[in-house]
This record gives C-alpha cells, structure tokens and sequence, in this order.
C-alpha cells in the first residue's frame, strides 16, 4: 500500500534515526543507473557531471598551494640588488604609509642569498635549494598586489577576486564550469595545514552563490583522524542489508517529495549528491588516503616521517594521489590562522623575527614543492596539471621598527606556476628596485585566476551565473590571460 506522505516524519528526523544510512542514500543514484525513475529523474541530474572545455585545453586539473601571511617576496623569489645598495637606509617617508602592525624600520636587504639556477638563469634564494632545481618548469609573477593589507579580506580576494566574504573561490568556479572526473571522490578537495584552518576559514573555500554542491570538501592529513569526519557509522547502528534497502526506498519517496515542493532549490541537490558520494567514499577515501602503498622512495622523497617538514608532505603527496584518480581541484595550505601558542609563527606572518618563521617554513615548502613537481614530472601528470603557488600578499622591504621581522606589504608579492600549459623558466613582471610596489605589468588576482582559467580551456569572461540582477564572474569586471607565461 502507497504510504501516506501527509503524516511522514520530516527528512531531518528520518536521518537522524536512520543512523547509518549513508549507504542507504545512495538509492538515488543506483536506481537511475538502472533507469527505474522514469520522470523522477530531473531530482537525480548530477550536478557534477562532467563537462567539456570551451576551446582546446593544456590543463584538466589545478593543484594550488596556499601560503598564508604573507610570503616576503624579497626574501624568496625575486632578487633585489637595489635593497642591497640600500640596506640599513631609513625608509622613505615620502613613498606613502604602508605599515600595517608597526613603525618602518630601515631598508634590509634579503636575509638569504639569491643565487641563479637552471638554463633560465632564475634568481631564486638559498630559502629553496631543492626547490631551485626546477626553475626551469615554473613560471614566475613578479608584479602581484592585493587590495587589503589584512590576512582575511586578502586570503578572500586571492581565492575569490572579492575582498568580502561570500563569493564563490576558485576551485568552486572551476568545478561549476568543468564538473568532476571522478564518481568516487569529491571533485574539489581542501587540505588544510594539521594546525588549523588559515586566516578567514571554510570561506576561503566556499561555493557562494554558485550551487552549494561545488563548495571545497576537507579531507584530514592528520594520521591521527579519518580523512572525512563522521564517513562512518558507529558500529552498533549499521543497518541491516534488509533495513538498509527498506530506507533506501522510503528515502526516494521523501526526496521526490521534498523536491517537488522546491523546485530550483541547489541545496537539496548539494545533499543528495554529497549522501550519495559519502556511500562511495566509505570504500574509495581510505584507499585514496593510504600512503603506505607508496615505495619507501617517494615517502622520503616527501620527508614523511620528518616532524615538521612530514604533516605538508603528506598534504603534497595527497593531492598526486587525489588528481592522479580524478580529483579536478586540490588546494593545499600551507600554514593555519594565527592561533598557535608557540613561538614560531603558525604562518609566513614574520613580524617579529623573519629569519626563525621564514627558515622554517622555508624548508616545509621547498621539501614539498619540490617533490610534488618531481612526482608529478615523473609519472607524467604534470604536463596536464597546473601547479599554483601564491600567498595573500608580501612583506615590506624595510624592517618593523626595531624588530627582525618585516611588516605587511599589499603593494607586491610573487607567485607562481608550473605544469600544464605554462612555459617553464620564465617571469612576468616585477615590482620596483626595492620590491616596494608591483611596477612593471601589475597582476591582481583577477589576472591569475583569468590566466588558470584560459589553461582550463575556459574563457574567464564567458564563465557566468546570474545572481541578484547580474551575471557574475570569478574575475568580476577585469582580469586579463598572462599570455607571456604561457608555452
């Protein structure tokens, strides 16, 4: 006999009693495998599913490597004769307020020496030894600025081209427009550093107003907690082959229900696909995320078991093995909000003491940089997977007052690209002799996101959704493809 829908339990409730139903809610998907819905369908479209570029693409994947508080450009990728002819100058007043936490100290030249590398002759720091030996795959932007000298508004306008909350980030756009390769994992993926999560949180990954079903999924690195929290039932309420296949069919009559009394509602189709993806990840994550498969080599290669450098070389090595099964969009962190306790800086926010925070995150980069592109390079995945390296914004060229750290500096900061479609050995633009503000080409984020874009085969202008009275884009009213990057 048909159930009665007027006296059901609500969809909360049911799932709440349903206990460890995440099997059981993938009915949905099975049955339209079978076609067994008939008109029912519509509620099933993927969101997700897999969708053509718009022209010929170098890249079908992005990996982007997140350096929250502020990365000195100075210290690390772009050489500065001009702070050397300088160092131990008082600032010049006349060039602006730019401070932001303290008083300009004098000008000081990098605390590491920049050396050149590769057949491109790169200047790059003696920060990043291993890293230098790939000079010859990236790409560097010597010319980017933000907006905003605070970590959030700035964390916000690199991942979202908006300084404000609320927008859509990039990994949720190139989902939108591309969907996802994989039926078995999430088509964006986050990876924040095992100390937290960065300057402005889970916004920094966030759908917006794009359907909430393209929002980034955190996946734990730590060894010490499942990849996804709460993938699994607790033992005593797993279900019963025969329950389970009794809820899955009262679930298909409360979801058919629910959707026809709100149609256009993104959000029930967001939970639909993310029950129905959590089913399958019960049997692909823990595979995905379990690195003892990998040779002893590789795991040195990452520095696993090394208790500083190892918690983002698992990171580094997640995102090979999460793009190599399909994952279209990894972002990795490298580094979490200023909570830590310690002395040293939970973050490249080198205030005090620039040469202690930068050393040592210094050396958790360039181990897992490094490796990353050798991984990908040898197994053949990085000729179509583009590599992005950046942070919020740099550090100033004076020092903070009497302190050993450097202050703020949204005037200009380095980032940079390596693997699909991008001609290795090269740079773009530059900020000017003191590393002061981006002068030659200056790049927003609009830039970059419009240049990782067009590697996709998209064209950044063209990629739209209508919200509120107007047609929305990752890049806004700018942006311009970096073409001199491109191979």
């Amino acid at each position: 006999m048909k159930p009665h829908l007027d006296h059901m339990p609500s969809r909360r409730e049911f799932l709440w009693n349903l206990g460890g139903g995440l099997g059981g809610v993938a009915l949905a998907a099975m049955l339209a495998d079978e076609q067994l819905l008939g008109a029912e369908s519509v509620l099933l479209q993927n969101p997700l599913a897999k969708k053509p570029p718009m022209f010929a693409a170098k890249a079908t994947r992005v990996i982007q490597i997140f350096c929250p508080g502020g990365m000195s450009h100075v210290d690390t990728w772009e050489y500065k004769p001009g702070l050397e002819k300088h160092h131990g100058e008082a600032f010049d007043a006349e060039l602006g307020k730019q401070t932001f936490a303290g008083t300009a100290g004098n000008y000081a030249k990098s605390h590491w020496t920049f050396r050149q590398h590769g057949g491109c002759g790169r200047w790059i720091s003696d920060l990043f030894p291993k890293f230098a030996g790939h000079a010859d795959d990236v790409a560097f932007i010597h010319s980017m600025y933000s907006k905003s000298a605070l970590h959030g508004p700035a964390m916000f306008m690199a991942n979202s081209g908006f300084i404000r909350p609320g927008f859509p980030c990039m990994g949720a756009w190139v989902t939108y427009g591309l969907g996802s390769e994989s039926e078995n994992l999430p088509a964006f993926v986050v990876l924040p550093d095992v100390r937290g999560l960065p300057p402005g949180g889970v916004s920094n990954w966030g759908a917006g107003f794009l359907p909430a079903v393209h929002q980034g999924t955190v996946m734990e690195t730590s060894t010490e907690r499942p990849p996804i929290n709460d993938l699994f039932p607790p033992a005593d309420r797993t279900p019963s082959a025969e329950t389970e296949k009794d809820g899955r069919d009262f679930l298909r009559l409360l979801n058919v229900k629910h959707a026809s009394e709100r149609p256009g509602d993104s959000l029930l189709e967001a939970r639909i696909a993310s029950y129905e993806l959590a089913a399958k990840l019960q049997l692909s994550a823990p595979q995905a995320v379990n690195l003892a498969e990998e040779s002893e080599a590789t795991q040195a290669q990452y520095a696993l078991s090394d208790p500083d450098i190892g918690p983002f070389g698992r990171q580094c090595l997640l995102a090979r093995r999460l793009v190599e099964r399909g994952v279209r969009f990894v972002q990795i962190f490298c580094g979490a909000e200023n909570t830590s306790s310690k002395k040293i800086r939970p973050n490249w926010d080198s205030h005090e003491d620039i040469v202690r925070d930068h050393g040592y995150w210094g050396r958790i980069l360039d181990t897992g940089a490094s490796a990353l592109l050798a991984d990908l390079k040898q197994r053949g995945l990085l000729e179509s997977t583009l590599v992005i390296c950046t942070s919020e914004f740099g550090r100033q060229p004076f020092m903070q007052g009497s302190q050993k750290g450097r202050d703020h500096n949204p005037g200009a900061f380095t980032a940079w690209l390596a693997g699909g479609g991008i001609k290795g050995g090269t740079s773009y633009g530059t900020s000017d002799e003191l590393g002061f503000k981006a002068a030659e080409n200056p790049c927003y984020s609009y830039d970059l996101h419009a240049t990782a874009l067009h590697l996709l085969g998209i064209n950044h202008e063209k990629l739209t959704f209508y919200h509120n009275g107007i047609q929305r884009r990752l890049t806004d009213v700018h942006g311009h493809v970096i073409d001199g990057i491109l191979a």
